[in-house]
Formats: structure tokens, sequence, C-alpha cells
């Protein structure tokens, strides 16, 4: 989903320092985990977490938003987190990485309107604002209405409920942007503390997806950030603030042919992750831009792709 002055909002980068990754063998059959549909599916089997978890700096992580993934006896990469659709992946598959000692991050728009959820038609047209660039169903979200708050709290609600772990909750930066809704730095800042405390109140933990200019205001609200393309646009300092908190930074950088990379261009997507640096302590990806199974890593050369499903 796009966000700020990037079209883009998924993606995932290298984990800077990141050990070699490999593969992780999971104790399950793979033929019974299913795949969601992009619906609200039962989840009564689901277990609500009792304490709040909240990642550190250094974990690794892969994100995959394209298709749901595929639960396999040997999982690849081996990573502490998963970054996934909320509502594409089913509980089934949540309980598995969890049974393996994962973490999972749902993903959903808590900024956009998304013509095909399911709770499209719970918003009102007062809700909506423009069409979002590139995004030709999807449209800007009035973050400050009572209606808009009252369903997110509902989808804060299922994630919980369906055994997320913590939210990356997109395109709550509307201030950088022509939403139509005149949404300003404050709305911003107001609505990302209302979905902070919301999922906080379930035990789940939230991420700050992108949102340079308003780091001082976020940074003691959520647990950590999501972060697209700020080597590109040379604004990785402005997230330091987080690695000073103790809160880890996952960077997503999108390189055009990330599978046929130079070594220069290697060097310009991941720069030294040294004390002192722009990046230091980040955990960073090398995705394409449709956020399939694929990932490269800071510092290896090996790459690795993730299995997924046909939605």
């Amino acid at each position: 989903m796009p966000s700020r002055n990037s079209w883009l909002s998924w993606k995932a980068l290298a984990i800077i320092g990141l050990g070699m990754a490999t593969a992780s063998p999971l104790a399950l059959d793979p033929d019974n985990v299913t795949t969601g549909k992009s619906r609200y599916r039962s989840v009564s089997n689901s277990v609500r977490a009792t304490t709040k978890w909240k990642p550190s700096v250094g974990d690794t992580w892969q994100i995959v938003l394209q298709a749901p993934i595929k639960i396999k006896k040997t999982m690849s990469p081996d990573v502490q987190i998963w970054s996934l659709d909320m509502y594409d992946n089913s509980a089934a598959t949540f309980k598995a990485l969890h049974d393996a000692g994962k973490k999972v991050v749902c993903y959903f728009s808590a900024g956009s309107w998304e013509d095909w959820r399911d709770d499209a038609g719970q918003f009102n047209e007062a809700d909506l604002g423009k069409v979002m660039d590139g995004w030709p169903n999807e449209r800007w979200l009035d973050t400050r209405t009572a209606n808009v708050r009252n369903i997110m709290k509902k989808r804060i609600a299922y994630a919980a409920k369906k055994g997320c772990d913590a939210i990356d909750a997109d395109n709550v930066d509307g201030y950088g942007n022509d939403t139509g809704k005149k949404l300003s730095k404050a709305n911003s800042i107001d609505y990302v503390k209302f979905l902070a405390q919301t999922a906080a109140s379930y035990k789940m933990s939230m991420g700050m997806k992108n949102g340079a200019d308003i780091v001082s205001k976020v940074v003691g609200l959520v647990d950590f950030a999501v972060v697209e393309q700020c080597v590109e646009y040379e604004e990785c300092d402005s997230y330091q603030p987080y690695i000073k908190a103790g809160k880890p930074v996952f960077l997503i950088e999108y390189p055009p042919s990330p599978d046929d990379m130079s070594t220069e261009a290697v060097e310009e997507t991941c720069p030294p992750s040294v004390k002192g640096s722009s990046t230091y302590g980040f955990t960073t990806v090398i995705k394409n831009l449709n956020l399939d199974g694929y990932v490269r890593y800071c510092g290896q050369t090996q790459t690795y792709t993730t299995s997924t499903q046909r939605k």
C-alpha cells in the first residue's frame, strides 16, 4: 500500500549485521495448515496473548505480503519474526509459526479503504478521501472519524484473536499525501496513539510505518518501526531515535533488480552499519517491489525464497 512520498508500502530490507540465515525446521504437518482468502474467518482455537511481546534491536525477519505463505517442515529463511498479511494467512499458519518459536507481525492498512475487504461496506462516504496514487482500488481514510476508528478497533481485535503478536498498521502518515481530507501531522500522531493503545489493550505491540517527519512524536508511542527506502531517499538518520530508545528499525529497500545486483549496487543499498552511520542498528532486507517470497540480506551473497500459496 502507498505511504507518504513513497508509493509503496510493505517491503523489507536485509538485516545489517545479520548472521547467516538458514532453513528452519518446523515440527508440523504442512498438509494441516490452510490459508485464508482475505476474509474474517473463524479463529476460535487461537490463544490470546497474556503478555505483550516486543521485538528487540537486531531481531531477524522476513516480510511476505504478495500471497499467503506455505508452512513447511523446513522454512526458508530461518528468522525470528514473520511479517505477513493479517487476512490472507490463516490462524493455523500463525500457530504453526508460534509452535516453531517464531513471532508474527500482522499487516493491514489502517489509513486506506480497500474495496475488496469484507468490511469495506462499513465505511461511510464521509470517511473516504481521494483515490491513492497508483492504487485505483484504494482511497485515503479520514482517520479522525469515530466510524473509521471503530472499524480499526474491530480489526485489531481480530488480529489479537487470530494470534498476531504485533501489528504493522500501514498508511498512517496521510499528512504527507494528497488525501483530500487535509490531514495534519497532529492528526497522524493522534491516530498512531489510538492504534498503539488499542493494540496494547490486547497485549500486542505496534510498529510505525515510515513517518520520518513525526518520529520524535511517535517514538514513545510505538514499539518498533517499519521503514521503506530510507537509504534511497537519504533519510535514515531520521529514524535513529528508535535505536537510541532501544526499539528496532526494520528497513526495506527495493532496488531495481535485487537478484542481479552488482557489488557496487549492494554497497549502495547496504551502507556500513557501524556506530554513527545512518543505518546503525537497523535490520535491513532487500525485497522485490511486490513483496513476494524473495529476500536478500545485507552482508550475504545467498538469497532466499519463501514458498507461497495461490490466493
